[in-house]
């Protein structure tokens, strides 16, 4: 019997040519952290009116009392058979034009689902370090941004989403005003967008600081005239650091901002996330539609597998931003390029 050869190779130039050809080819597939990028989560569930009323008719709700810290009221709501049950730290949006979320804190093997308010930050009132949620989900962001229960935090979001912003005002508040972290560490793989313009001179901090415009940028934003330079880092407990060199460090009480994590490989991000020590958190930002890697794709990347690989876990949360705050040309372009 006649064998079928197959021809696989993750290059495409080649596996077109081969095509061209008449040969069958195929990507490879064994180094897929998700197979279906439909299914990726995005930390939110929408509800319609009729589910929604549905859940109400069995509901019980209980407010949480000002003394034990709490604020809002916790719901205890029966699932609808038909529906995926929620992750734990996942957040159901109301229907209506209120914009109202509520945070999935437990559910049970009945499928009775407890939900509880999140708080808002989407008032001058309450702002972080002087920033405040624009929209639904940057205020879902900041309340796991916020939580110093959670140890990992996944941030996806279109350009000018205000990932990189809400991640540092968040943790700026919680290191120099809450003193729960002693530093902020930022890293990102060095991959560059296009042509590369080769070596960069100086030291690793000289050599990291064209990498970090995007922090650079976001410091002057929330620190104002008293920031110029990335060298001025160090009176704010801010460190920039090469993702190179992360491998036998271990990073106690420190709030690590991953940017770009969409070029991390897999095997970067375990690294990364393993380097973490007691009383630290980490926060990974990226967006699967800018890499950079022409070895890596949504399927295969280590943002992917960090989203997916720590879904329901009771420390980690995660949450997807559509909209753009950048300025209104941003967010068409995102909408049109």
């Amino acid at each position: 019997a006649e064998r079928e050869v197959v021809l696989v190779s993750k290059d495409i130039n080649l596996r077109i040519k081969a095509r061209a050809l008449g040969l069958v080819t195929e990507d490879y597939r064994s180094d897929r952290v998700v197979e279906d990028l439909d299914v990726l989560l995005t930390g939110r569930i929408e509800l319609d009116d009729e589910t929604w009323s549905a859940m109400g008719e069995g509901m019980t709700v209980e407010e949480i009392k000002k003394e034990e810290g709490g604020h809002g009221s916790n719901y205890h709501v029966q699932w609808p058979e038909e529906m995926e049950l929620p992750n734990l730290n996942d957040f159901v949006v109301l229907p209506g034009d209120r914009q109202v979320a509520l945070r999935c804190v437990s559910v049970d093997d009945k499928r009775r689902v407890h939900l509880q308010d999140i708080h808002s930050y989407r008032t001058s009132r309450h702002a972080v370090w002087g920033v405040q949620a624009r929209n639904l989900e940057q205020n879902i962001a900041m309340n796991l941004l916020m939580d110093a229960n959670l140890d990992i935090v996944s941030i996806l979001g279109l350009a000018g989403s205000g990932k990189t912003l809400l991640a540092l005002a968040s943790g700026l508040h919680q290191t120099l005003d809450m003193g729960i972290y002693d530093r902020i560490l930022v890293t990102r793989a060095t991959v560059p967008m296009g042509q590369d313009i080769g070596y960069l001179p100086g030291t690793e901090k000289e050599k990291m600081e064209p990498w970090m415009g995007a922090i650079s940028d976001n410091l002057s934003l929330l620190l104002g005239d008293d920031f110029t330079v990335l060298g001025e880092l160090g009176q704010y407990n801010i460190e920039v650091a090469a993702l190179s060199f992360a491998r036998g460090r271990t990073f106690t009480r420190t709030w690590l901002i991953v940017d770009e994590a969409q070029n991390l490989t897999p095997h970067q991000m375990k690294t990364l996330v393993t380097r973490m020590g007691e009383g630290s958190k980490i926060i990974i930002l990226g967006n699967n539609a800018q890499i950079d890697t022409p070895y890596l794709t949504a399927h295969t990347n280590g943002l992917s597998m960090a989203v997916t690989r720590f879904a329901g876990w009771p420390y980690a949360g995660h949450i997807t931003l559509k909209a753009s705050e950048r300025s209104r040309l941003a967010a068409r372009a995102a909408e049109v390029l």
